[in-house]
């Protein structure tokens, strides 16, 4: 199993608190962690392992979670903790600063440091991934300009670094174990990334790292503007301020070209909505066209060309079939 999934509730109310509590000094850090719900601590946790990373999932009542002085001493696993918030409220203060989060932002604190942290009213949901410092090609002092501080996940590189902490997580528990694995260079190209743009180093990076971080951006544009006909190599390559030449490197696969790749993405789109009974009363070519095809004989043969079938006869086996 990838996903490896606790609860709280699997264990006597009487006990729910400190399994938390050592739960949380072993998976993150050694932290004193206070909360007027001790006696009955309904709480989550889960857990991916991606090789050298690791991202954990939690959600938790109120509570007050300090990391100290002596507790750094005694153990510091030398982490910087990316976090996305995905319910409710937190709070954090280090290194001077402190900021109120809410669902949909993330934000950083680092385990060799002092800090405050407190989950307020209700419950709070959270995705942490632990960045191993010494992973991290930033200057430190650079880096810590962005502890405490509240990042929105609503657009760029936030946004995207977000969906794919999300997706991540939900789909592991159907992915073969060597392939979650496989996701973690991914994985800490894209947190890299986010860093160094939020940090204006981008430069900083590695190469790969810049050019796989590109790369799942210009996925990201694909999936949002397929519906656009006039989505193209060119459309993408001018969006990204590249050459249309760089664009064919960056995706370069022996069995695709970028435009066969998003007729591709078309396709699927299309047969997904073709199978879907809430979308009955929409004619083929109203779906065709909310993907982007402007030619019902091209989509036809396209379709029939990828399945086998033309897109009235899927359907039809789909929805009408006993």
């Amino acid at each position: 199993m990838n996903f490896i999934a606790l609860q709280s509730t699997d264990l006597p109310p009487g006990q729910r608190f400190d399994w938390w509590c050592d739960l949380i000094s072993h998976d993150v850090a050694p932290t004193r962690i206070t909360s007027d719900h001790t006696d009955d601590f309904r709480a989550t946790a889960g857990a991916v392992d991606l090789n050298d990373l690791r991202i954990t999932t939690m959600s938790f009542p109120a509570l007050r979670s300090e990391r100290t002085p002596a507790l750094i001493r005694r153990s510091d696993p030398e982490m910087y903790e990316l976090t996305l918030i995905t319910g409710g409220e937190m709070w954090i203060s280090q290194a001077g600063k402190d900021a109120r989060i809410h669902a949909g932002d993330l934000v950083m604190w680092d385990t060799s440091r002092p800090y405050d942290g407190r989950g307020l009213e209700g419950t709070s949901r959270a995705m942490i991934l632990h960045l191993p410092r010494a992973q991290l090609p930033l200057p430190v002092k650079k880096v810590d300009e962005l502890l405490a501080r509240r990042m929105p996940a609503r657009a760029g590189m936030a946004a995207i670094l977000a969906h794919y902490l999300r997706s991540l997580v939900r789909q592991t528990s159907s992915m073969a174990l060597l392939d979650v694995r496989r996701l973690g260079t991914l994985t800490l190209d894209l947190a890299m990334a986010f860093l160094a743009h939020r940090l204006n180093a981008q430069d900083r990076l590695p190469l790969e790292t810049r050019q796989q971080a590109l790369r799942v951006r210009i996925r990201a544009f694909v999936e949002h503007n397929l519906a656009d006909p006039h989505l193209s190599p060119a459309a993408i390559a001018a969006h990204h301020h590249i050459s249309v030449r760089y664009l064919h490197l960056l995706f370069q696969r022996p069995e695709t070209t970028v435009m066969a790749w998003i007729r591709q993405r078309r396709l699927e789109n299309c047969r997904a909505d073709l199978a879907d009974p809430r979308l009955r009363a929409h004619s083929i070519q109203d779906i065709a066209a909310r993907w982007g095809f402007t030619h019902a004989t091209d989509f036809s043969r396209s379709f029939r060309r990828a399945y086998g079938m033309s897109p009235k006869d899927y359907r039809h086996s789909v929805l009408d079939s006993p």
